[in-house]
Parts: structure tokens; C-alpha cells; sequence
């Protein structure tokens, strides 16, 4: 594609050079700079793509698209022969070339993005399960993995991919026949234009708590849901869950966008009724067409009715058919949420992402409402994240659980230990039984040395990860295989 072609509909741009080049390809990696290719350079939050232009060029760039608040001394050095874009924004500018290079995937399949602290993973897990059961072409793109159908491309690093990345995954998509991609939307990737350009048909907004506050990510909560907000002015029908306080906002905040609600205590479009709360599944009544439908999903918990509600919301909207919703739901299965490990002891071990306070309240409220024996809490905090949320996470397990066992999470840069002892002030502060012990392995192995069959483990936090991030590396670490072998011996 033509230089100027790729950089169609990027505002505030300078240029030095040619633009009739014929592009191949458009990378943010030197690393994968090949001959002809236009590098584009990125202000990351450790890594600045600037200091990587000359590799670039060496590798074959022909053309840089830069930051105009770039040092001087880089730019200078770029050769004349080499074409030069500055653009106020190269995020953003990189959002939208992707768009252009790939030609608008998102215009040739219906975009569903869901949003919200949590519940994004499951819902998109329905909403695909339920499209597919009328017979429609689904991709999704989310925390967990990447598919096309029942194909997986990849495991997922992030909840939402890179601009360039996802572009591509969209043409893949589109390539290959999807009639609908449903993907999960992050605050981050709102926020620093990764999903600029793409033509969303749907937006949901499952619920809003405090998370992903920290300097790498947002300042405040205000940063954080207003970044939420934006998917709302990029989709043509929302649909946003009435009974959160800050979701419940987004009609009155957002004109151009048809709003609908769902919800359980306040009055919406969707209501659910007649709940029951099982260990083993939900179900409730709710009008899908003309009819009151019951509903049945085995992913148990109050949450799964809000997760659900929003699935059916996005499954009305586009004419799916009430029993084809009924079936999907009852068979959906999602890895890493509210998960049962199956293992030799027979002991209840559920694995949950569970990883803000709200959410670890949330999955112990809901396993003690329904457990006959002891709540076993297993979890810790993940390090280079917000570390005001330590110490509540601490005190809500020792308020709810049985015992807690404070152990490691993803550390990453930071001391493991710092981080379990911030953990610990809060639980002090509860009557709850508890002990320390920092090697997650080891925190697995006590919690079922201790456990009966009457008892309920629940390890929250890693979820389906099957990595333990630690220095800025992944070691392998899947619970699913660490518990089984922890009860065979074999660890």
C-alpha cells in the first residue's frame, strides 16, 4: 500500500520526503523491520521505540513515523533519503495507519466490545457461545486467548492487543469468515488509542470497581472510568448494567450511543427474577422475546446472573433465538473463573481470577453463602500494580474466610515478601485465622494438607494463567497441573 494511503486520516502531521513509497508492511518492533517497511516509534512506559529509529533504518525501514516531542538530536540524524512523519500522537497514529493498512476489518463483521472491571471474560465467553449456537461465525479476543470458531490462534499476554496486532487479528477474522469478533476492551487500550479506528457495533458495561490504579496505568478513578467511557462514543448500541453505581451513569454521559440497562435490584430494559444461587449453577427468570424464560448457567455466583443478562442483552439485540441462548448458556465454560479442578482426593479446589478487592469479596461471599465446611482463601497481589489495594484484599479475607492462606502472586519487580506483609496489616486487623507462606507451591500444598471434603480451597488471583511472572520473566505455572501434582506426589 502507498505511504500516503496507509497515513489517510491522521491529523496534525509533518512530513519530510516521499510519501508515494510502496509500503509491504508497518511494525512498532526494529526488530522485525524488514526492506521498504515504515517503522513506527513509540513512547512506552520502559522502553522508548525512538532510541530504536537508527536499527530501524538499518533493518530496511524506508520511512519513520515519530513523536513530535522526540529529541531533536534523533530526528536529526534520520538520512534525508529516509521518509519522515511526525505526528502529535504516534499511538494513536499507529491505531489508525493499522486501520488503513489492513482495510477496515472491523466494517466486514459485527464488533461487540466488552468493558468493565470485571466480569469482561466471561461475558465474551457467552456472548460467543450463544452466537455460535445460531449458527453464526465467531472470533474472539480477550485476557485468556485468541480463537476463530473452536480454533485457538494464541494464548493472550494482555487483555487487548496492541493497534497493529489487533488490526491483523481482525483481518485474520474477517478473512476467515467471522461473521461477529466479540472482544474484551480495556481501560488501558482505551485510553492509549489501541482500539482507535475500529468500527464497534456494540459496547457493554458489565460494572465498575477499583483496579489498575498505579503510575503505569491510572492515576485516579475518575482516569479510569472516564478511559471506560470511551467505548461508548465508538459504538451505535450499548448496554450497561443498572445496579453499578458508575455503569448506571453512562446513559445520562454518552448521547450519540443507544443505551439499554440490565440488571436485578433497579429498574432496566432487562430484568432478571425468581434467582437461585447454587454450588454448582445460577438460574432465573428473564423475558426474551415475549416469553419469561428460565435461565440456567453453571458458573455459580450472583455475578454469573449480571454476566449473563449482559450476554442475553447483546443475543436479543441481534435476533438470537430464546432456546439457542437457554442451551448456550447452560453449556458455557470459562477457564480460570470459578473453575472446579477435578483431582484424586476429591476436595472442592476452585481456581478464580479473583485479583481487586471487590472481586475476591465477591467469589468468598458467594462460595460461603453455599459451602458446608471450611472457606480456605489462598491467595496474594500482584506486584508493580496498585499496593493500596493490598491491605483491604487482607481484611476482606480475614472477615469472610476461614483461614487464609497469604502467599505470592505475579511479584514482578517488586519483593514478594513487602508484598504478602502488606497483605498482612489488613487481615491483623480481623479476627480471621491466617498464616504466611510466600512460595505459592507451597501455600497449594498446605491449604490441601489441611482441607476435608466438607471444605471449599479457592486459589484467586492467577486465574487460567499458566505463568508466575517474576523479574520480567513467565515461569510456567498452571494451578490446574500444580494441584494434581502436588495430590499425586509427584511435586
Amino acid at each position: 500500500m502507498e505511504l500516503k494511503n496507509i497515513l489517510a486520516g491522521i491529523e496534525g502531521l509533518k512530513v519530510r520526503g516521499n510519501l508515494d513509497l510502496e509500503i509491504p508492511n508497518l511494525e512498532s518492533d526494529s526488530r522485525a523491520i524488514k526492506k521498504g517497511d515504515l517503522f513506527v516509534a513509540i513512547k512506552g512506559f520502559d522502553v522508548d521505540g525512538h532510541e530504536y529509529i537508527q536499527k530501524a533504518i538499518e533493518n530496511g525501514a524506508v520511512a519513520i513515523l515519530a513523536q513530535e516531542d522526540a529529541k531533536k538530536e534523533i530526528l536529526k540524524a534520520i538520512p534525508e533519503e529516509v521518509t519522515l512523519i511526525v505526528a502529535p500522537d504516534t499511538r494513536l497514529a499507529l491505531a489508525i495507519a493499522a486501520c488503513n493498512f489492513y482495510q477496515d476489518p472491523s466494517k466486514e463483521f459485527k464488533l461487540i466490545g466488552v468493558t468493565g472491571t470485571k466480569g469482561k471474560t466471561t461475558t465474551t465467553y457467552m456472548i460467543k457461545e450463544i452466537l455460535e449456537k445460531q449458527g453464526m461465525k465467531v472470533g474472539l479476543v480477550g485476557t485468556i486467548a485468541t480463537y476463530i470458531g473452536g480454533k485457538k490462534l494464541e494464548d493472550s499476554d494482555r487483555t487487548t492487543p496492541e493497534s497493529l496486532k489487533l488490526q491483523r487479528l481482525f483481518r485474520q477474522m474477517a478473512n476467515e469468515g467471522c461473521q461477529a469478533v466479540v472482544m474484551e476492551v480495556s481501560s488501558q487500550s482505551l485510553k492509549l488509542n489501541r482500539v482507535a479506528g475500529c468500527d464497534f457495533d456494540i459496547g457493554v458495561f458489565t460494572n465498575f470497581s477499583e483496579d489498575h490504579i498505579s503510575p503505569k496505568e491510572h492515576p485516579d478513578m475518575n482516569d479510569y472510568f472516564q478511559s471506560k467511557l470511551k467505548l461508548f462514543n465508538m459504538c451505535k448500541v450499548g448496554f450497561v448494567n443498572a445496579d453499578d453505581l458508575y455503569a448506571s451513569r453512562v446513559p445520562k454521559l454518552v448521547l450519540d450511543c443507544k443505551i439499554e440497562t440490565y440488571g436485578i435490584d433497579n429498574y432496566c430494559n432487562l430484568l432478571a427474577k425468581d434467582i437461585t444461587i447454587t454450588n454448582s449453577y445460577v438460574d432465573f427468570k428473564v423475558k426474551i422475546g415475549d416469553k419469561n424464560e428460565r435461565v440456567k448457567t453453571c458458573i455459580p455466583g450472583r455475578f454469573s446472573v449480571y454476566n449473563s443478562l449482559a450476554a442475553i442483552s447483546v443475543a436479543r439485540y441481534l435476533g438470537c433465538d430464546a432456546e439457542k441462548i437457554k442451551e448456550a448458556l447452560v453449556e458455557v465454560r470459562v477457564p480460570g473463573r470459578s473453575e472446579l479442578v477435578n483431582n484424586k482426593k476429591e476436595l472442592t479446589i476452585m481456581i478464580d481470577y479473583a485479583h481487586s478487592p471487590e472481586s475476591l469479596e465477591n467469589i468468598l461471599n458467594a462460595v460461603k453463602s453455599y459451602t458446608r465446611g471450611r472457606v480456605i482463601s489462598v491467595f496474594g497481589c500482584g506486584g508493580d500494580r496498585d499496593p493500596g489495594k493490598r491491605p483491604i484484599m487482607g481484611e476482606i479475607s480475614g472477615r469472610i474466610a476461614d483461614y487464609t492462606i497469604i502467599t505470592s502472586d505475579n511479584p514482578r519487580t517488586e519483593d514478594p515478601d513487602k508484598i504478602v506483609a502488606q497483605i498482612e496489616e489488613g487481615i491483623k486487623k480481623t479476627k480471621g485465622k491466617y498464616i504466611c507462606i510466600v512460595d505459592r507451591i507451597e501455600a497449594i500444598r498446605h491449604a490441601i494438607e489441611i482441607a476435608n471434603k466438607k471444605d471449599i480451597i479457592v486459589l484467586a488471583g492467577k486465574g487460567h494463567e499458566p505463568y508466575q511472572e517474576i523479574n520480567k520473566e513467565k515461569y510456567p505455572f498452571d494451578e490446574r497441573i500444580i494441584v494434581n501434582q502436588i495430590i499425586d506426589g509427584e511435586l
